[in-house]
């Protein structure tokens, strides 16, 4: 059954794919950029080309992700970890996943004032527009608009808050919610929680010299440089000038109360002050 990595995007999932691909599949638990492949995202032109060829169509794709997902479990026996950015949502009657299809859930949230900086520079958009970008509640991301080559195929994502909340109401599977600030401030014990959740799932065992192996070599860090000296093929392209950006960006230095405009800053507080509330963020 599929363990999902949900999140909004730019909120941690790759930091927390990282750290899960080299505790789960390396013998050591060193990081290198080919173990992200165990973990792949969904929906994704691979899990859909045995059902469809156009990608684009949200409506045809929404036809096929329970198809999509009964077949990844069909084809393993063993549990099956995959990212998502999608919100666990209903599209014409159709839902995004159910209980049949998903064994449990990582959900990692982040501060949206946070978010906003990263989701800028990721998708080549100003302040404002990416304040807009998190505040569309019928928000869908494609290709051909938002993402790079790699980019998986039309995906619902929602507003930050909708978003949230959608997976915040998941009732029908385990879920543990991993906040990116909890994770920047004490990646080791963040790490151990995620661990340990999965432990009461799966047959995956505590091993404290790997946890300590895949923290280190997950750092912000060795991730960016890893990035500039190998290339990694989830970087976005610029609108501008079709350059590659930088996916490992600002990591600690991405700190609202140095960069963001403070009447920005409020109107984020105004539209989900209710949920940064109930994640302890104000």
């Amino acid at each position: 059954m599929i363990i999902w990595i949900a999140s909004y995007p730019k909120s941690g999932n790759t930091w927390v794919r990282s750290l899960l691909s080299s505790y789960l599949y390396s013998k050591d638990g060193i990081f290198n950029f080919d173990l992200l492949n165990n973990i792949k995202q969904f929906p994704n032109r691979k899990f859909f080309e045995y059902f469809l060829t156009d990608f684009s169509d949200i409506k045809k794709v929404s036809e096929y992700w329970i198809a999509a997902q009964d077949r990844i479990n069909l084809l393993n026996e063993k549990s099956v970890f995959l990212k998502t950015h999608s919100a666990l949502c209903t599209f014409e009657k159709r839902a995004f996943t159910n209980k049949i299809n998903t064994q449990a859930v990582i959900h990692v949230v982040r501060d949206p004032r946070n978010v906003i900086t990263s989701l800028g520079h990721h998708f080549s958009e100003n302040i404002k527009g990416a304040y807009k970008f998190m505040n569309t509640r019928e928000m869908l991301i494609t290709q051909s608009e938002w993402g790079g080559d790699n980019f998986g195929i039309a995906t619902v994502i929602g507003s930050w808050s909708e978003h949230y909340k959608s997976w915040k109401n998941l009732n029908f599977a385990p879920m543990i919610t991993i906040r990116y600030e909890d994770l920047l401030a004490d990646t080791e014990n963040t790490f151990i929680k995620i661990i340990e959740f999965l432990s009461k799932i799966t047959d995956i065992k505590m091993d404290k010299k790997k946890i300590i192996n895949s923290i280190n070599s997950c750092s912000f860090e060795n991730l960016s440089k890893k990035e500039d000296t190998e290339g990694f093929n989830e970087q976005a392209k610029s609108k501008k000038d079709k350059n590659k950006l930088k996916f490992f960006y600002l990591g600690k230095k991405n700190n609202w109360e140095n960069l963001l405009d403070q009447n920005i800053e409020k109107s984020l507080r105004e539209s989900f002050g209710k949920e940064m509330k109930e994640l302890n963020y104000i």
